[in-house]
């Protein structure tokens, strides 16, 4: 009888978790579908006023969650003052520096800087970081709403929060009344699924939670060839002669490898070679004047 009463637990806990991780969709559906119905009708949904300019309209769109995004390419006439002048501007407005790579392409020297700052400062921000240019060359954005999954999220958090204070009940009445070890491992396999749902969960709102609040923004850094010195300025003879000392040390390197190559590998390979050449034509002479002449 007991183990029966375990068994219909058991079910009914999993029946649980299937409808936490349904319901929160089945919820949004059915809230999508009485909006589109009150839209049709000419009024808001849930006996609200109709219309986007209401008190509550504007409430509501301060509490979306927009993920925001940017992309900048500036001609500048110095990267490496530029980058530290955006790295001034970002910490100036709240953000920070996510990278900051710069590498020389011949005699220029470009860059590219990640940053992110305050969601509410973005505008700000890409306005200043504009007037560090000669030129804006190019410039791309994205907005993505990311509300609906956010608060899907968390209908599914508290859901699967409520089973696993079940099955947290369960696993203890199983350890007072049974006290079975292979219906306490069932019910632990399930406390630990639920556990690892739970911080998925958190961790993916947590992200949303960041990314809003800080938008994200790349900044490409070109230099502009008209702004670069046509010629480097001044003569340094030091430099020059310590160029002719290595060309010539590097030519005596070649001379005194050429050297060893003769003495140690050629001498003692065209002795090898032309010692039985020498031994053959001297027995083909030998031979031939060996020979008697015909009358």
């Amino acid at each position: 009888m007991k183990m029966k009463r375990l068994s219909v637990w058991i079910v009914v806990v999993l029946v649980a978790v299937v409808v936490a991780a349904c319901a929160p969709r089945a919820a949004t559906k059915l809230a999508q579908g009485v909006q589109r119905e009150a839209a049709a009708a000419g009024q808001a949904p849930y006996g609200g006023p109709a219309g986007g300019d209401t008190a509550s309209g504007t409430k509501q769109d301060e509490n979306r969650m927009i993920v925001r995004t940017a992309d900048l390419s500036l001609l500048v006439k110095d990267t490496e003052n530029s980058a530290e002048e955006i790295k001034g501007i970002v910490t100036e407005l709240g953000g920070y520096v996510v990278d900051i790579r710069l590498w020389r392409d011949g005699e220029q020297l470009r860059g590219t800087v990640t940053v992110r700052v305050p969601a509410d400062s973005l505008d700000q921000a890409l306005s200043r970081f504009k007037g560090l240019a000669v030129q804006v060359q190019r410039e791309s954005g994205s907005s993505i709403d990311v509300t609906e999954e956010y608060s899907d999220l968390g209908a599914q958090l508290r859901n699967l929060e409520a089973t696993e204070q079940e099955l947290l009940e369960l696993h203890r009445t199983v350890r007072e009344k049974t006290g079975k070890a292979e219906d306490i491992l069932a019910v632990h396999r399930e406390l630990t699924s639920i556990r690892g749902q739970i911080e998925q969960l958190k961790g993916r709102m947590q992200y949303l939670e960041r990314t809003s609040e800080m938008s994200s923004v790349t900044i490409e850094l070109v230099p502009d060839i008209l702004a670069q010195p046509i010629a480097r300025p001044g003569w340094r003879p030091s430099q020059t002669i310590a160029g002719a000392l290595r060309a010539l040390l590097q030519t005596l390197r070649l001379v005194v490898d050429a050297v060893i190559w003769v003495v140690l590998y050629l001498l003692p390979l065209a002795v090898v070679v032309l010692i039985p050449v020498a031994l053959l034509w001297f027995l083909w002479r030998r031979s031939k004047k060996s020979k008697p002449l015909k009358s």
